[in-house]
C-alpha cells in the first residue's frame, strides 16, 4: 500500500514473534505524554498539515455538558465539509482509503464520504493515563496471545511491539466503567425495508462494580455485558449475559441467553467466533460485535504498520434526535449527509485464518484508530479471497466522561446488498446513563432470567 508508513517497532510480526518483546524499557515509557499522546499515538501531526498535532483533547473540563438524555453536545455545529468524496472523484482519494471503502464506491452510485477537518479529539482521564502508563512496563502476552498478565484496566500495550498486542488494545479499550445504554439494531434488506431491534444494554468493568473488583471472583474478569431485547415482540425477553475473561487460556468467555418462548437460562458457548449474532439476520457473528471481540487464535495476525486514511470521526451527527431512523437509514447505505470522516493515522492489521481453524471469514484487515485503538474500519474476505463485508465503527468523544466509543458500527454485505446498523439512539428518549451503581449480582445468570421475565 502506497500510503502505508513503517513506523519504528511496527515491523512485520507474527503471532509467534511476541514473547520477549512484551514490555518496554522506562526509557520507552517516557515517551507516553511527550512525543507519544499518553495512549501512544503520535503526538504531532502530519507533514502535509492535514492531521494535526494531539493537544490534549476534549475532556469535561473544556467542553459544554452532555443533554439530560446521555448525548453529548456537537462540539463542532459549524463544521462544513472540506470536500465530498463520490464515486466520480474517487480516484483523487483510493490511497487513503481502504479495499472495501472503495468497494462501497463501486457498488453504490449514490454513495459518499464528507470529508471534515481533522479534530484529534481523543481523552481519558489523569487516573486513567497512569494506569496505561504502569501496563507499558508491566504488561504482558500469555502464550499464544491468547491473554495479558501484569494488566490493569485498559490499554495494555500503548507502546505495541506486534499485531496482537494492537489487537488486545482494541479488545480492553475504556468504555465509560459502567453504564446503560437504551439502542436500535437495524437489518437493512436489500430494498431497503427493515424493522428495527431495539435493545438496552449494561456494561461494567469490575473495577467501577459498586463493591469495587473482588480478587476472587473477578480477577480474571475484563468486564460483564448485559442486553435486553424489547422490541420488536418475537424477540422481546430475549437477553445474553457475558463475562468477558483476560487469561482465555486459563477460561474461555463465560457466557448465558435467556430464551423468552422456552422462560429458561442456557449457557451459550456459540457466542463466539462466527457464532450467530441473536436479531441480526444473519448479518453478523458474534466477533463482529465491537468491530471485533474475543479470543484471537483462530487467526495469525500480522502488523503491516501505518497509513493515512479517512475513518468515521467526530459523527455527533448521528446523534441528532430531530432526525428519524428512516432519515438516516437508506437502500444500501446510511445517509452521507449524517456522516463525517475525517483523515486519521490508523494502525493496519492484518488477521489470516490458521491452517485447521474454522470461521467464515478467511482474512480480516483492521484498521485502528491510534488515538482510541478503536477498530475504525474492517474489510471481511471469505474462504475464496474475495472481499465480502466491509465494518465501520463511528466514533465520538464522550467529553462529558472523557471516554471515546462510537454512536453506531455498520456492516455491509457486498454480495447481498442487506446492511447491518447498531447503535443508533435517534429515537430513544434517552441514550445513555453513566455512572449506574452496578452490582455484580446484576450481572449473575439468576438475573438473566429475572430481566427476561
Amino acid at each position: 500500500m502506497k500510503s502505508i508508513i513503517l513506523t519504528a517497532g511496527a515491523v512485520t510480526l507474527s503471532l509467534l514473534a511476541f514473547p520477549a518483546l512484551a514490555k518496554v524499557s522506562a526509557e520507552q515509557a517516557e515517551q507516553l505524554g511527550t512525543t507519544l499522546t499518553p495512549l501512544g499515538a503520535e503526538q504531532a501531526g502530519n507533514a502535509a498539515g492535514t492531521i494535526p498535532a494531539w493537544t490534549g483533547g476534549l475532556t469535561s473540563e473544556n467542553t459544554p455538558a452532555s443533554e439530560d438524555s446521555g448525548r453529548p453536545k456537537n462540539p463542532f455545529p459549524d463544521d462544513q465539509p472540506l470536500f465530498v468524496i463520490t464515486a466520480e472523484n474517487l480516484d483523487q482519494y483510493r490511497d487513503n482509503l481502504s479495499p472495501g471503502q472503495i468497494a462501497m464506491f463501486d457498488k453504490y452510485a449514490s454513495y459518499k464520504m464528507p470529508v471534515y477537518e481533522t479534530r484529534r479529539t481523543a481523552a481519558y482521564s489523569q487516573e486513567l493515563y497512569d494506569i496505561v502508563k504502569k501496563n507499558a512496563l508491566n504488561a504482558e502476552l500469555i502464550e499464544g496471545g491468547l491473554g495479558l498478565k501484569n494488566f490493569d484496566t485498559t490499554i495494555p500495550f500503548p507502546i505495541p511491539n506486534n499485531a496482537t498486542e494492537v489487537i488486545w488494545n482494541h479488545i480492553t479499550r475504556f468504555r465509560g466503567g459502567s453504564g446503560e445504554r437504551s439502542i436500535t439494531a437495524i437489518p437493512v434488506q436489500a430494498d431497503g425495508s427493515y424493522v428495527p431491534i431495539k435493545m438496552k444494554e449494561s456494561l461494567a468493568w469490575p473495577e467501577f462494580l459498586t463493591t469495587g473488583r473482588d480478587p476472587d471472583k473477578d480477577d480474571n474478569v475484563l468486564f460483564y455485558y448485559l442486553q435486553i431485547i424489547t422490541a420488536p415482540a418475537r424477540l422481546t425477553g430475549t437477553a445474553l449475559l457475558v463475562h468477558e475473561t483476560i487469561d482465555q487460556v486459563k477460561e474461555p468467555r463465560r457466557a448465558w441467553i435467556y430464551n423468552s418462548g422456552q422462560r429458561r437460562v442456557r449457557r451459550a458457548p456459540n457466542v463466539a467466533y462466527d457464532g450467530p449474532a441473536v436479531g441480526t439476520d444473519g448479518l453478523r457473528t458474534a466477533d463482529n460485535f465491537d468491530m471485533y471481540n474475543g479470543a484471537p487464535d483462530r487467526y495469525d495476525w500480522e502488523l503491516k504498520g501505518k497509513k493515512e486514511m479517512y475513518i468515521p470521526y467526530n459523527s455527533y451527527k448521528l446523534m441528532d434526535t430531530n432526525a428519524e431512523y428512516e432519515d438516516i437509514v437508506q437502500q444500501g447505505h446510511l445517509n452521507g449527509d449524517f456522516l463525517r470522516y475525517e483523515l486519521h493515522r490508523v494502525w493496519v492489521v492484518e488477521a489470516t485464518l490458521k491452517d485447521g481453524a474454522r470461521h467464515i471469514y478467511d482474512k480480516r484487515v483492521m484498521y485502528i484508530d491510534e488515538d482510541t485503538w478503536n477498530a475504525a474500519v474492517i474489510d471481511h474476505y471469505d474462504g475464496q479471497g474475495a472481499l465480502w463485508r466491509v465494518a465501520e465503527a463511528h466514533l465520538i468523544q464522550f467529553h462529558d466522561i472523557n471516554t471515546p466509543w462510537m454512536v453506531a458500527e455498520a456492516l455491509h454485505d457486498l454480495n447481498s446488498g442487506r446492511y447491518l446498523v447498531t447503535g443508533l439512539s435517534n429515537e430513544e428518549p434517552r441514550f445513555l446513563r453513566w455512572d449506574i451503581e452496578a452490582k455484580r449480582r446484576d450481572f449473575s445468570s439468576s438475573a438473566l432470567r429475572r430481566v427476561g421475565r
